[in-house]
């Protein structure tokens, strides 16, 4: 055996290209496959994701006929949960960086400064300069609370406009305002930011507001959606 194949069967399964998605998936029907299934159904899943260590080829040969016609016959939520698996294990491969999920509260100018010139250079950091008791600061404060856990990539910050010391640039005519800051520069520059939005808003419409200007990355993987769609489908 050559050491690319001796390296290629050390591999696990999801290493192997269209080989391993077969082989997880015939594993992941084995982890999910409903008692009331026929004995001679779960035996035949049982030998397609657990091989004899003595027959490796079985491991890496075609799916058979059987085997397919078997697959077909599953129902749909579990093809659902396979492919969000799969997506969950893709998206921690590739994710990278801080992870924040909250908004930090600026105590100085200082602290201002710091965050924007001291943040890794390829993190995203939106500052909410608000004041207490200027109309729109408290809802875009609870926006930027739930924009949080959907782009935890993302470090999303809030100052009170006395507490930064330049209190004079930031009057209430001005606030709610929106600063957007990557690698120490200012790419979005919002004043008064509410004035775009309805009189009643909410954190999509902010979120919507953000992506119009190209300042939020892609919105990374989370199962609400197939969620819900489960969800839709009872009675």
């Amino acid at each position: 055996m050559s050491a690319a194949t001796q390296e290629e069967d050390e591999l696990p399964s999801n290493h192997t290209g269209p080989k391993g998605v077969i082989n997880d998936w015939r594993r992941f029907k084995l982890d999910s496959v409903d008692q009331t299934v026929p004995q001679n159904k779960r035996e035949l899943l049982r030998q397609m994701s657990s091989p004899r260590e003595d027959d490796k080829e079985r491991l890496n040969r075609k799916m058979s006929v059987q085997e397919y016609e078997l697959i077909q016959d599953e129902d749909e939520s579990c093809l659902k949960r396979y492919r969000k698996q799969c997506m969950q294990e893709m998206h921690e491969r590739l994710s990278f960086g801080p992870k924040f999920e909250l908004v930090y509260e600026l105590e100085s100018g200082d602290a201002f400064l710091e965050v924007i010139e001291k943040e890794h250079r390829l993190t995203l950091v939106v500052v909410h300069i608000y004041q207490h008791g200027v109309k729109g600061c408290e809802e875009l404060n609870s926006c930027l609370d739930c924009l949080a856990t959907e782009y935890p990539s993302v470090k999303f910050c809030r100052i009170d406009a006395v507490a930064t010391g330049a209190s004079e640039r930031f009057s209430s005519e001005v606030l709610p305002a929106l600063l957007v800051y990557k690698a120490g520069e200012l790419l979005g520059n919002f004043l008064a930011v509410t004035k775009h939005f309805n009189e009643e808003f909410f954190a999509t419409d902010v979120e919507a507001f953000l992506n119009e200007y190209g300042l939020l990355p892609e919105r990374e993987f989370t199962a609400c959606a197939d969620d819900e769609d489960e969800g839709g489908e009872v009675e």
